[in-house]
């Protein structure tokens, strides 16, 4: 069964970085005709949509808690997604989700294919 894993989750100190990678365990999954995102999710609460990237012209939506400090990016060769944070504050601290959408479907907050199974981003003050 094909999985999505993402990395480079981890605890940091408020203002510093991190990027997070999405990646597909079997090749049999490509990313290249999928728009992809990114959702995060705290305890208690409902899982949180913050990027896109959508599949045939690269356009990236991002929220607005997000906007300006998180970059979304995808690298075809390597079946890759990123997500450089940037800038980080202790509420970005959640459970970050890799999102693979259905093929030649536009970006979208509810239309999700695979999910990934999350990895833990803890910012400290």
């Amino acid at each position: 069964q094909v999985q999505v894993v993402e990395s480079g989750g981890g605890v940091v100190q408020e203002g510093e970085s991190l990027r997070l990678s999405c990646t597909a365990s079997e090749s049999e999954l490509s990313f290249t005709w999928r728009a992809m995102a990114w959702f995060r999710q705290v305890p208690g609460a409902e899982r949180e949509w913050i990027s896109c990237i959508s599949w045939n012209d690269g356009i990236k939506n991002y929220a607005d808690s997000v906007r300006g400090r998180f970059t979304v990016s995808r690298d075809m060769e390597k079946n890759t997604l990123f997500l450089q944070m940037n800038t980080l504050k202790p509420n970005d601290t959640a459970m970050y989700y890799c999102a693979v959408q259905p093929k030649y479907a536009p970006c979208s907050r509810s239309n999700v294919e695979y999910w990934g199974r999350g990895t833990q981003v803890t910012v400290s003050s």
